[in-house]
């Protein structure tokens, strides 16, 4: 029954009128409809301040490294220190994640971490990571949303590698995330020294010296 209604020719008639005019409706409400009347709103969407992400998500100035971050995640269990790898003193958490954010006027302060770390990037403008490798070899990264461009989404810095980051000239914020199983006790950190950096690292010395407080 419902299969000979349809193919009848004024009733199809009748659904094709009734699917024109809600596309009809939709484009003067400055949205479109589908056959279901469902509608896609397309105003467009401005990003965030700096300000407003930061009480949206309740970031805080990141003491010693710098710019702003909020601890999203520290998991309950807990890592003996016979589990962990060699260099570490007692026990660590699981796992840890922290929202961390970047403005033109801040930077990530050139320092190592015992384990390693996830970057994330969620939205602004690409960020300029320079890594320092432990074999005397330096890498220049950069995280952000064109990957066509070779930019990328997500990278690991490798436990005992240098790192520091700034938001690319001529950009305004980046915000990031960033993930790291054991995860992270301040007694892993550890702030880098322009001097020393520089002499063992001297083709980055300028970026070095623009990365360290």
């Amino acid at each position: 029954m419902f299969r000979s209604d349809l193919g009848c020719p004024i009733l199809r008639l009748r659904i094709i009128n009734y699917r024109d005019q809600l596309c009809r409706h939709g484009r003067r409400a400055g949205g479109d409809f589908g056959v279901l009347g469902t509608r896609l709103d397309k105003a467009k969407r401005t990003m965030p301040t700096i300000e407003e992400i930061k009480k949206l998500l309740k970031l805080e100035p990141l003491p010693h490294e710098g710019g702003f971050y909020a601890e999203t995640y520290r998991s309950v269990v807990t890592l003996p220190q016979s589990s962990l790898p060699a260099g570490y003193a007692g026990y660590r958490t699981l796992a840890t994640a922290i929202y961390f954010l970047l403005t033109a006027n801040s930077f990530s302060a050139m320092h190592r971490l015992r384990g390693d770390e996830t970057y994330h990037f969620y939205l602004g403008d690409p960020v300029e990571m320079l890594q320092l490798n432990p074999d005397g070899t330096g890498e220049p990264i950069l995280i952000g949303p064109k990957i066509e461009s070779g930019m990328r989404l997500q990278h690991t810095v490798r436990g005992g590698c240098w790192q520091g980051s700034r938001v690319a000239p001529g950009g305004k914020f980046a915000l990031l995330g960033t993930t790291m199983a054991p995860g992270f006790d301040p007694a892993d950190f550890e702030l880098g020294s322009r001097e020393k950096l520089s002499a063992l690292y001297p083709p980055y010395a300028a970026l070095i010296a623009l990365l360290c407080g």
